[in-house]
């Protein structure tokens, strides 16, 4: 059942060192690939990072003063999403409605890919606090691209506790209808 699945998914920051199997990780992509997107300009890639390169992709964007996301160095895989800010619906139509459309796209698409991965039994983390400049240059992106976030994969070498959640009284409103 759906819920289940997401009931499931934690945030993983302790993984084992096994590698994941690039035929998961295509499955993750895949579910990606299917989640809407303003337009259906499908405006964003997954850029897959192992071994070395993520070690320095950790090291050039996820250092400094404050590191809360230095746990990524213990992911085998790290997801780069990445967007093309090129498009008129993320360039122009954000500006005029005011909404930043390549954050939603990417954050259903990056969505899609956790709960495929947490099917999957592979554990992720958002990862939202990087230097985004560092990344674009490391993974040699072009101007106009953006990166909203990045995702942490592997095996999570913990098992993942049940965190607690609002109530559902707690977060909805039911408006201009009487409660069936």
């Amino acid at each position: 059942m759906f819920l289940d699945l997401v009931k499931k998914r934690r945030s993983t920051r302790k993984y084992l060192s096994d590698p994941v199997p690039r035929e998961m990780i295509e499955q993750c992509i895949e579910a990606a690939t299917y989640a809407p997107t303003a337009c259906n300009t499908q405006s964003w890639r997954f850029i897959v990072v192992e071994g070395d390169l993520k070690r320095e992709l950790v090291e050039k964007s996820l250092g400094g003063f404050i590191v809360p996301n230095r746990f990524a160095v213990g992911a085998p895989v790290i997801v780069v999403i990445a967007t093309d800010m090129n498009l008129v619906t993320h360039r122009i139509g954000g500006k005029l409605k005011g909404i930043d459309y390549h954050l939603i796209d990417a954050g259903i698409a990056g969505e899609h890919f956790v709960l495929q991965a947490t099917e999957l039994g592979l554990g992720t983390c958002w990862i939202g606090w990087f230097d985004k400049k560092a990344v674009k240059r490391l993974l040699g992106l072009p101007a106009g691209w953006d990166v909203p976030a990045m995702l942490t994969v592997g095996y999570p070498a913990e098992e993942q506790t049940e965190k607690s959640r609002k109530r559902i009284d707690e977060v909805v409103e039911f408006k201009g209808s009487e409660k069936q």
